[in-house]
């Protein structure tokens, strides 16, 4: 019986017959793709001095310009390859990005100045992006059912990719160099390449595709404000995950007892909020399956602004550390449920430029959410960072909640 059922599912939804496979090779490939994007954090500012900037200050400087390039680059051309994804195929998209990545990844490994440098993180931006092709290929694959769970796991990986690059690009460069990191980190995504050219299944549909022409994007969605919500959602999601980056050293240093430990502590801090939503992700995306999405986007905005609060009052290390991982739990479960509702709301054909807009807010509060916290923090105090960014997430809470839709899904 369970056999005549899948191949009825086979025939009649060819698109979805192949989700699992489909989502455990995206999985794979989100994970180690961010990975190379992540790894050069610990060591950016060592390799900015080899290519030639002698100058701390300057080096400061240069590290933040490669850093952000590649986030900049890619909140600009997101919705367009999303928009080229619907057209000309979703796995077209992940196949560009993870060999333009393989190169570009490679190619940092043999810089030979800072200018080249940036060069390469803004063209890994601009030529990139498979984690959020993930995302949409998923998004419009898996049946509705079960989307908030696979794109729950897909998150998962996305943050432990966050997760791990950093711990990797401590410890390759020791025993390989930094030059060597790159060039593996390339090798490992064109593995990536291959598994998504050779194992990815996506039907190929010439009504979806004269469709998707046809659609013209953003102006077929029917109902634009749940879509607006989540956009807002996603900005907010990324803004309270980084505000506190630039003070957190400098706000562990007054609550620590022993000032040899602050870098390790806030080292901590920085990732127990990761650790927590890749602990969280798929779980909070399958309860969202079952109880709506609005419900659990709204409760998980409101829980993580209310511990928000106490985080600004803290008197030891290991309140902020616990506080920051049920902060992550709670916020664990935005990613999927954003990116399930744009899909339940916007049509098939425009499904990837929308969901290319939602990666691009997330990208902006990826960047402003340094920039806000920094300035907060050094002109107004380190307390306004933490009760700013509550009041922020509870206001988008309350919005959430007002454009639900009626009939209470999401």
């Amino acid at each position: 019986m369970t056999e005549t059922r899948w191949e009825t599912a086979s025939v009649a939804e060819p698109e979805t017959a192949y989700w699992m496979r489909n989502m455990v090779i995206c999985l794979v490939g989100s994970f180690t793709t961010i990975v190379a994007m992540t790894l050069l954090l610990p060591f950016l500012p060592i390799y900015v001095e080899e290519l030639g900037v002698t100058d701390k200050a300057a080096v400061v400087e240069w590290s933040g310009i490669a850093y952000g390039a590649t986030f900049f680059a890619a909140a600009l051309v997101a919705p367009l390859w999303g928009r080229l994804g619907d057209i000309y195929g979703r796995k077209l998209m992940l196949i560009r990005a993870s060999l333009g990545m393989a190169v570009a990844i490679s190619l940092m490994g043999m810089a030979g100045n800072v200018w080249e440098l940036v060069g390469l993180r803004l063209f890994t931006g601009l030529a990139g992006g498979y984690a959020s092709g993930s995302m949409v290929l998923v998004a419009t694959q898996t049946p509705k059912d079960r989307s908030g769970w696979a794109l729950g796991m897909l998150a998962s990986g996305v943050m432990a990719g966050n997760l791990v690059g950093p711990l990797i690009g401590g410890a390759l460069p020791p025993f390989i160099g930094i030059r060597g990191t790159f060039l593996a980190a390339g090798a490992v995504i064109f593995v990536t390449f291959l598994a998504t050219t050779f194992l990815l299944k996506e039907e190929k549909s010439s009504a979806r595709k004269k469709a998707a022409k046809a659609s013209g994007g953003w102006k077929s969605v029917p109902d634009k404000g749940p879509v607006i919500a989540m956009l807002a959602t996603g900005l907010m999601l990324m803004l309270a995950n980084m505000s506190i980056e630039p003070i957190i050293t400098v706000y562990v240093a007054q609550i620590v007892e022993s000032q040899a430990s602050v870098t390790l502590v806030s080292g901590i801090v920085m990732s127990v909020a990761a650790l927590g939503s890749i602990l969280s992700a798929s779980r909070l995306g399958k309860l969202a399956d079952r109880i709506g999405y609005w419900t659990v986007i709204t409760a998980a905005l409101g829980v993580a602004a209310l511990l928000l609060i106490p985080q600004a009052f803290v008197v030891n290390a290991w309140q902020l550390i616990g506080l920051r991982f049920l902060m992550g739990v709670a916020l664990g479960g935005l990613l999927p449920c954003i990116t399930a509702v744009i899909r339940h709301n916007v049509p098939d054909a425009a499904a990837g430029n929308v969901l290319g807009l939602s990666i691009s807010s997330q990208y902006i509060g990826q960047v402003a959410g340094p920039v806000l916290g920094g300035f907060i923090g050094g002109h107004i105090g380190m307390r306004a960072v933490f009760l700013g960014t509550a009041v922020l997430l509870a206001g988008c809470a309350c919005y959430s909640w007002m454009v639900r839709p009626r009939e209470a899904e999401g």
